[in-house]
């Protein structure tokens, strides 16, 4: 559930982003096709990995894995979910059906099965990680350009500090189902320092628009100081896992990139109206 409802959430920001004129028509029909997405990917990935989520505390009770939902239903559920997801998108434009479809098949096809095979499968997983927030820009204006794409690589190299901040404190939890998700394999130094080199990337990318290179997609002067501002704080948690190896530390990373992520949306759209 919280799942699916920050991708909505990214989604409404994206269009509100880049809309002209807000469709309350058009948010409904990207929030619940945006939510049908998720949930698609989200029955196809418990059908595929049931046994392997029986093996691990967090999601042994998940409802395939626990025995509480067969196989059957949970294909149905799944394949209902995908063909109303990829309509209801449709129904906005071909353009958001599409980018819809692809984040179902690579979440589906690709990351799940690499996840226990490569840590490379966190590199897969983060293109539909970061679809939906350049999803609702495609919604609000039927075109893939510099807007969406920007908007895609923020919160593309944004997942690598939250998952593998996932993944560290979640290390041994992980090992019981044969994850490796850590790009080093390991709870190490190596690991550390690409979650502070991944962050410092998103840092990067989040104000680009303040230097005018990303069309429409703009961001005043005070408002690129505030992402700025809060990305530094993502970036001392980080340094902070790197210094301290620990699981707390992870959770505090992990817990101060989603505070980021959404903080960073709500400026980026309280921004544009503001100006």
């Amino acid at each position: 559930m919280r799942l699916s409802l920050s991708v909505v959430f990214s989604s409404i920001a994206g269009y509100l982003l880049g809309a002209d004129t807000i469709s309350v028509k058009v948010l409904i029909l990207l929030a619940l096709g945006g939510y049908f997405m998720v949930g698609a990917s989200n029955a196809f990935n418990q059908i595929i990995e049931k046994d392997l989520d029986a093996l691990m505390h967090r999601t042994k009770n998940r409802p395939v894995a626990s025995g509480r939902m067969t196989v059957n239903t949970a294909f149905i559920i799944a394949c209902v979910f995908t063909i109303l997801g990829i309509v209801i998108l449709y129904t906005i434009n071909q353009q958001t059906a599409m980018f819809g479809a692809i984040s179902i098949f690579l979440y589906t096809s690709v990351y799940t099965p690499l996840k226990t095979k490569t840590p490379l499968s966190v590199f897969v997983g983060a293109i539909p990680g970061a679809i939906p927030f350049m999803l609702g820009w495609v919604a609000a204006t039927d075109h893939f350009g510099i807007e969406p794409g920007t908007l895609f690589a923020l919160q593309f190299f944004w997942q690598f500090p939250h998952f593998w901040a996932i993944g560290w404190f979640l290390f041994e939890d992980y090992k019981r189902g044969g994850f490796f998700m850590l790009p080093t394999g390991k709870q190490d130094k190596g690991t550390a320092i690409q979650v502070i080199l991944y962050t410092i990337w998103t840092i990067l990318v989040s104000i680009i628009p303040v230097f005018g290179f990303t069309g429409k997609l703009e961001l005043s002067i005070v408002a690129a100081i505030i992402v700025f501002a809060l990305g530094l704080v993502m970036l001392y948690y980080a340094i902070l896992l790197y210094k301290k190896m620990t699981e707390k530390a992870a959770k505090q990373l992990m817990l101060s990139s989603v505070l980021y992520i959404t903080i960073i949306q709500v400026i980026y759209v309280v921004d544009k109206f503001l100006r």
